[in-house]
């Protein structure tokens, strides 16, 4: 018997290499819906909501930093009501003394007062960990921009923070968009820089930052700031 009339025993059938097809289709189309899902038809993000206990902390140390709130409400501690702007406003010596220096706020309470921003609410969420501070954040595009207009994209950033050799440092980790890391080169060359170091021995925000802060830790969950006197 010639090897003519044999049938090929080896390789891939017709409707072998047909399935393939379908299947690599198939794949590809679930991959780019769960991109499109995913990256640009970004969902708003769930405003973090304290406890009464949770805001009452919050509210205190914001008055401790000279803002206010919200409408005086009920000190728990004195039993009477916290003091309202016009009480706040009568004549009295200046004075430091007793003053707190050191500010904390939990990862719950800074997202709380990102919530309570109209144009940030929904927008964006911060996290914090060990000497790094993350944080997340959509971005709405303008519906007259090509291709992407009217969609959201999601942008992602770190920051290290913490106090080393008797001085603060700040390090820019990076930027991501859609989940792809943006090149160093773009960003300035600022990625892995402490710019405190790079910066602060001119005049100008870093100098005038780093000369006063006394320390910062960045914990599971907490940042903690002590200031100069």
């Amino acid at each position: 018997m010639s090897a003519d009339r044999e049938a090929p025993r080896g390789g891939l059938r017709t409707h072998h290499v047909v399935w393939i097809v379908v299947a690599t289709i198939l794949v590809t189309v679930a991959l780019t819906y769960w991109v499109i899902r995913t990256y640009i038809y970004a969902r708003d993000f769930k405003p973090v909501e304290l406890s009464a206990a949770e805001q009452h902390r919050l509210d205190a140390k914001l008055r401790v930093l000279g803002y206010d709130p919200g409408p005086a409400a009920a000190n728990a501690e004195q039993g009477r009501a916290a003091e309202s702007d016009e009480q706040w406003l009568r004549p009295e010596r200046y004075s430091e003394a007793g003053a707190r220096r050191e500010v904390s706020f939990s990862e719950r309470e800074l997202n709380a007062i990102v919530a309570r921003n109209t144009d940030l609410a929904k927008k964006l969420s911060v996290d914090l960990g060990d000497d790094l501070v993350s944080a997340r954040l959509l971005v709405p595009i303008d519906p007259d921009f090509p291709i992407l207009g009217g969609k959201t994209l999601r942008v992602s950033t770190g920051v290290e923070m913490a106090f080393r050799d008797a001085r603060p440092v700040v390090v820019l980790k990076g930027v991501s968009i859609m989940g792809i890391p943006i090149p160093n080169a773009w960003l300035g060359g600022l990625k892995n820089i402490d710019l405190v170091s790079e910066f602060g021995d001119n005049r100008g925000f870093w100098k005038s930052f780093a000369d006063g802060v006394e320390n910062i830790r960045v914990e599971e969950g907490s940042l903690k700031i002590k200031l100069k006197e």
